[in-house]
């Protein structure tokens, strides 16, 4: 019986992006990142090539989150101080980037100017060589100002800042122009809204080039599967040819994964649930693992363990 050649014909390649800049490059990082350039599905090396492997982004904020004790006791007292916090995910997780969440400029939480985050994003970047993304806090009329004044301060060093969504394109694809840096464009878990923020994005000049596409990521357990397939529809329809979605991924997963209570409450009150200490790291490299498979590009990842769990698994994956 003749052999059936399931072998899939890709006609496009997803765009590549480059994160960081070197000294020659006008920035002061060690070395830089880039993401996205398959052929091919994830891992599917048989049909394409992969020529940047995923990587791993270390989770960190300028105020202490709101984390179980599982997961602040293991960050230590650095958590306490984002340079230092930053600092121990390069020396002894590894990460490939700092993925920074400026969750205290919130209006409804500590409120702090952007002046301070700013201070915050320059003393990250003082700290570590790696890369760095950072993040508002969430309320859009804050952001506008707050990600502007952490742009300028980090001009020149090519970050990624999040995240570029249909009301707000203009401002932050401006702040990417003028300070050079890499912008996220984020959607809704809707492909179609997806698609049309890089339109936007695109239509007010800036180039898709600069772009990583990002679905809300969902944790484990709360709409996971659904964000998976448009992960994986973001990724098919960028191989078959369609330009505005040939685009790097990242996942989110730190930031979601901790706000559950999956993640956040231990087996006094979940009996059979198991320890948190073991639970929540398992919970958060699950949900990384699903989106790696996806056609994530970047993943963000908080808790140690979680970090080498998955490093390894890259590892392994990249390796055939």
């Amino acid at each position: 019986m003749e052999v059936v050649d399931t072998t899939e014909k890709w006609t496009n390649q997803i765009r590549t992006v480059t994160i960081g800049a070197t000294a020659d490059e006008g920035g002061t990082r060690a070395n830089t990142v880039t993401v996205g350039g398959e052929t091919t599905l994830p891992f599917l090396t048989s049909e394409g090539e992969i020529p940047n492997r995923p990587v791993i982004a270390g989770m960190i904020a300028d105020v202490v989150p709101d984390w179980p004790a599982a997961l602040t006791d293991t960050i230590g007292d650095v958590i306490n101080s984002p340079a230092e916090w930053a600092q121990k995910c390069v020396q002894d997780c590894k990460v490939d980037l700092i993925s920074l969440k400026l969750i205290g400029g919130d209006p409804a939480g500590a409120n702090r100017s952007p002046a301070d985050c700013a201070r915050t994003v320059k003393d990250v970047l003082e700290a570590v060589d790696v890369p760095l993304i950072f993040w508002g806090c969430d309320d859009e009329e804050k952001d506008n100002d707050l990600l502007m004044e952490c742009s300028h301060a980090a001009k020149g060093e090519r970050c990624l800042i999040g995240s570029a969504t249909e009301t707000n394109y203009r401002t932050l694809g401006a702040i990417g122009t003028a300070d050079k840096h890499k912008v996220i464009a984020e959607a809704p878990v809707d492909i179609n809204i997806g698609k049309q923020v890089n339109i936007l994005l695109q239509d007010a000049g800036f180039s898709l080039n600069d772009v990583v596409m990002c679905q809300t990521t969902a944790a484990l357990g709360y709409g996971f599967d659904y964000v998976y397939t448009i992960f994986e529809r973001v990724r098919i329809a960028g191989l078959k040819g369609d330009a505005l979605m040939a685009l790097p991924q990242i996942a989110n997963v730190g930031w979601e994964t901790w706000k559950v209570k999956e993640a956040q409450q231990d087996e006094d009150l979940l009996p059979g649930w198991g320890k948190l200490a073991d639970r929540g790291p398992m919970w958060e490299a699950a949900a990384a693992t699903g989106y790696l498979h996806a056609g994530a590009d970047i993943l963000t990842l908080a808790h140690p363990r979680s970090i080498a769990a998955m490093r390894e698994a890259i590892d392994n994956l990249m390796a055939g």
